[in-house]
C-alpha cells in the first residue's frame, strides 16, 4: 500500500472544510498508517493574477501556513514525516515568484487549472472554457513547467477532461502524449487524482455518506478524471505514477483504501498493472 500522500489542502484555500485544522489532517493520516505526507495548499500569488474567490490562500497567510506546518513537523517527529509545499500553476513571466515558493518549501505540485487568455492584460482562461487551441497551449504550459524543473509531481495531469467527459478526441490525445512524453523525459511523476472520485461517490451533495463500496461504484459513470483514455496512453511511456488524495474534507483520508479501489474500477486492472507506481 502507498504510505505517502503529497497532495493535501487546508482551510486557507477557501474551498476546503473551514473547521478542519491542519493537525486534524495529520491525525487522520496517522489513523490510516501513513508514514510521509506533504501539505500542498493552493499557492498564494505575489502578483495576484487568479482573482477568483475562494480558490487559494492570500499572500498574507503564507508565513502563518509555513509556521503551522513546521510546528506539526516538529510535534509529530518520529510518528510521521511532514513536508511543506504548494500546489502551483505555471504562468510565463511568473517563474521568479514560483522559484521563491519552491526554495522555501520541500515540494511543489503542479496543478494546472488555467492558462493566459491574454498575457498583456493578465486575463486567464480555465480548463472548463478551453478552445481546442487553448487546450493544446495548456499542454505546452505543463511541458514548459517540467522543462524548467518547477514541479516535483504533476497533479491530475488529465484535469483538462473536466467538463469534457466522453470528448476524448484527436486534440485530447495529442495533449496526453505531450504530457506523458515530457514526464518521461524529465522523470517527473504523474498523479492519479482521487478527489474527483471522492466528490462523485462518498461526498455527493457536499456531505459524507455511508453507502457501500458497491453503491459507490454505481456513481463512477459521472467521474471525468482520472480518465481511462489518458492513462491508457500513459502506459506507453516509461513514467512514474502515484496516487494523490487531493484532500479537502474531513473523512476523505479515512476513505483512502476505498478511493484506490474505485480508481482501479475507473481505469481497469489492465491499465493499473502496466503503470509504474513509485514506492516512496
Amino acid at each position: 500500500m502507498q504510505t505517502f500522500n503529497y497532495h493535501s489542502h487546508t482551510y486557507r484555500c477557501g474551498h476546503a472544510d473551514l473547521d478542519m485544522l491542519d493537525e486534524d489532517y495529520v491525525k487522520e493520516y496517522l489513523e490510516k498508517g501513513f508514514q510521509q505526507i506533504a501539505f500542498t495548499d493552493h499557492c498564494p500569488e505575489k502578483n495576484e493574477i487568479d482573482k477568483a474567490p475562494q480558490v487559494r490562500m492570500p499572500y498574507s497567510q503564507k508565513e502563518e501556513y509555513l509556521t503551522s506546518i513546521k510546528k506539526l513537523k516538529e510535534k509529530y517527529a518520529g510518528q510521521i514525516e511532514i513536508k511543506t509545499g504548494y500546489e502551483v500553476e505555471y504562468l510565463p513571466g511568473e517563474e521568479e515568484n514560483i522559484r521563491e515558493l519552491k526554495d522555501e518549501t520541500d515540494i511543489l505540485v503542479l496543478g494546472q487549472h488555467f492558462i493566459y487568455k491574454d498575457r498583456e492584460t493578465l486575463e486567464i482562461v480555465r480548463t472548463d472554457d478551453f478552445t481546442t487551441e487553448e487546450l493544446l497551449e495548456y499542454a505546452n504550459y505543463i511541458e514548459k513547467a517540467m522543462e524548467l524543473g518547477i514541479p516535483d509531481i504533476v497533479a491530475h495531469p488529465d484535469f483538462f477532461m473536466r467538463k469534457r467527459k466522453n470528448c476524448f478526441g484527436e486534440a485530447e490525445e495529442r495533449v496526453a502524449h505531450k504530457i506523458c512524453k515530457a514526464a518521461q523525459k524529465y522523470q517527473i511523476p504523474l498523479e492519479i487524482n482521487l478527489n474527483n472520485i471522492f466528490k462523485h461517490t462518498y461526498y455527493t451533495d457536499e456531505k459524507l455518506n455511508k453507502d457501500t463500496i458497491e453503491e459507490q461504484k454505481k456513481k463512477l459513470k459521472e467521474v471525468e478524471y482520472p480518465c481511462q483514455h489518458f492513462w491508457k496512453i500513459a502506459t506507453q511511456y516509461d513514467i512514474k505514477v502515484l496516487y494523490g488524495i487531493d484532500v479537502h474534507h474531513r473523512g476523505q483520508i479515512l476513505r483512502w483504501n476505498e478511493l484506490v479501489e474505485l480508481a482501479k474500477e475507473v481505469l481497469g486492472e489492465e491499465i493499473i498493472e502496466k503503470l509504474n507506481f513509485i514506492e516512496s
